[in-house]
Parts: C-alpha cells; sequence; structure tokens
C-alpha cells in the first residue's frame, strides 16, 4: 500500500477522542473549558507550518497527561460575566513541557483576549498550561517496508524522535453566582 504524505498540521489537528470532565468545587463560581482551534487560514499568530512526512515516517500526537484547569480566583472582581473565550497558542517542547504560550487575537473567536478587562482570564491560562505536561510528540522513522498501518504507533519504529509542537487552545470562562463548574474537552 502506497502512503501518501501526510502534514502535521492535518495530523495535530485530527483527533483526538473527545471526552468530558465535570468538576464542582462550591465557591464563587466560574466555569471554564478549553477546545483545541483549528488551524487559522489567513497567517497572523495563529499559523502552523506544516512538515510533510516521509513514506517511511509516522507521526505521533503529544498526549496530555497533567492539565489543571485555569483558576482565577479573587485576581477578577467581576461576580458575573457571561461565557468569554480568550485562546493561546501553546509551544509544547521535545520533552512533553510548555515552553511558553501566546495570546491568539487575530480569530474572531479569540477577540476577547484582547480587551484589558478580560487580562486576569489571559492571565489564568496562561498560568495553567505554562504547568501542563504531554508525552511529547514524536516523528516515528520506520524501516523501509515496514510502516505499520497506524503510522502514529512508535513501537516498532527503528528511531524514535521527539519534536516540538505548537498547538492551539481556546479556553471559555463564565462567572455565575452560586458554585464553580469547569467543563474541559479534549483532553
Amino acid at each position: 500500500m502506497k502512503s501518501a504524505p501526510l502534514t502535521l498540521v492535518v495530523i495535530l489537528l485530527a483527533g483526538c477522542a473527545t471526552r468530558e470532565r465535570v468538576t464542582t468545587v462550591d465557591t464563587r463560581s466560574e466555569n471554564v473549558g478549553h477546545q483545541r482551534l483549528e488551524p487559522h487560514a489567513g497567517g497572523g499568530a495563529g499559523q502552523i507550518q506544516p512538515y510533510t512526512l516521509a513514506d517511511s515516517e509516522g507521526y505521533r500526537m503529544p498526549q496530555l497527561h497533567m492539565a489543571p484547569d485555569p483558576v482565577v480566583g479573587e485576581s477578577d472582581p467581576r461576580t458575573s460575566l457571561p461565557p468569554t473565550t480568550v485562546c493561546l497558542q501553546v509551544v509544547v517542547d521535545a520533552q512533553g513541557s510548555v515552553e511558553r504560550s501566546m495570546p491568539l487575537t487575530d480569530r474572531s473567536e479569540c477577540s476577547a483576549g484582547g480587551a484589558p478587562e478580560n487580562a486576569p482570564l489571559l492571565q489564568a491560562a496562561q498560568e495553567a498550561v505554562a504547568t501542563w505536561q504531554y508525552k511529547p510528540a514524536a516523528v516515528c522513522h520506520f524501516a523501509a517496508g515496514k510502516v505499520p498501518a497506524d503510522r502514529g504507533d512508535c513501537r516498532s519504529a527503528e528511531r524514535v524522535e521527539p519534536v516540538a509542537v505548537t498547538l492551539q487552545y481556546a479556553f471559555t470562562f463564565e462567572i455565575v453566582k452560586g458554585k464553580h463548574v469547569v467543563r474541559t474537552q479534549g483532553r
């Protein structure tokens, strides 16, 4: 079977199974959810440079295994807030640690991150992702003719090369009276 070249952009944003985790805590109510964003076609801060895999290569997605949710707490004095989305571009190094994150405000769904009153939301998201840990992404180098059907399974690879990746996340915050609820999708 001849494999067509794939790009990491497609693989990065294709699929992790979605699962939802709900945590409820009695306190000032803040709802926070996050999701991965699709690549932005117009360029700007969200632009991703594709890498084309060779026929004998595969790609293992980074796997998020430690990811505390953002907590705004007392840094935001508001007592109510409709659902408000801020976005980050997260650079994950070849060891699986977050190297840095940058606000994404050049997309319509992320524009709230540029508003001064939402600075505490952006700061909370950046502080949370700074602690996230991943099993690093990797390019799997297989022997010619020995590429498995699942090219993301590196177990039979001759060489596994951990690589840095850029991921984009959207965090939706909501403050209501009563309880603190965090909804997380995509982890």
